[in-house]
């Protein structure tokens, strides 16, 4: 795995991406328990250590090839990663993919503030295990929602939501490149999202943030204007691979 480099020079932050890694080792066990209900199906290890799954990584190099197609702006200045396994993999395999077609790329950043929502006490635990094991705290998380919803030492997405905010002030203020790529998790997408979208964005309810999916932004200039999307949770690119990537269970699945 090719190792992080240091940030890049200043500029003026003109394009954002965000790139949800890859199928998951995790992502195939939660989609398994969901579908038959196994309260004894788990994912064991750490979440920070979670590796791609095979389909993972044809996503990971469908990715590449998207970027390798693309227009010399679509590729980045500056890369930073989610220090989680599953991300930098992602980062890894659309690199040499890439590299392959000949594009020069960026060495990556990694970044603690990208790192996937932390789920605490209830880390890796799928739906079915979380109703069986802690049933009064799987009726919370519903009541709550994920918004709001902090299992015991994790994050709420709100939580996650406060330090993409400070990660992206510091892009914002012109410490950055004209493109940046971020390759990081679903809540961090969706974070990602709604403080782009400027002061007075409504709580977002489920967003729906697909394995392997490109989310872009432009006219990111300094202080907290809203951004404009200009393409969310896009998967075209993935429309030769057969079958489905993983469901996402909000704030579980990275």
């Amino acid at each position: 795995m090719s190792e992080p480099a240091g940030g890049g020079a200043k500029g003026t932050l003109g394009r954002l991406t965000a790139v949800r890694h890859g199928e998951s080792a995790a992502n195939v066990v939660f989609g398994r328990a969901v579908a038959a209900e196994d309260s004894e199906l788990i994912v064991g290890g750490s979440d920070a250590q979670v590796p791609l799954s095979p389909r993972g990584m044809r996503e990971a190099e469908a990715l590449g090839r998207r970027l390798a197609d693309g227009s010399p702006e679509g590729r980045p200045d500056l890369v930073v990663c989610s220090p989680y396994l599953r991300a930098r993999q992602t980062w890894d395999a659309m690199a040499a993919v890439a590299r392959e077609s000949g594009h020069t790329l960026p060495a990556f950043t990694v970044d603690e503030r990208l790192r996937d929502r932390e789920m605490g006490v209830l880390e890796l635990l799928p739906p079915p295990a979380l109703r069986a094991r802690a049933p009064e705290e799987a009726a919370r998380r519903k009541r709550l929602g994920e918004w709001f919803y902090r299992p015991p030492g994790g994050e709420s997405l709100a939580d996650v939501t406060l330090r993409v905010r400070d990660f992206l002030t510091e892009l914002r203020s012109g410490g950055a490149e004209e493109h940046v790529l971020l390759v990081a998790h679903d809540s961090v997408v969706v974070a990602v999202r709604h403080v782009l979208a400027g002061i007075g964005d409504p709580v977002p309810d489920d967003v729906p943030v697909p394995n392997a999916s490109v989310s872009w932004w432009e006219d990111l200039g300094p202080g907290g204007a809203p951004a404009r999307l200009v393409e969310f949770a896009s998967v075209s690119h993935l429309s030769h691979l057969t079958g489905t990537g993983g469901d996402r269970e909000p704030g579980a699945l990275g």
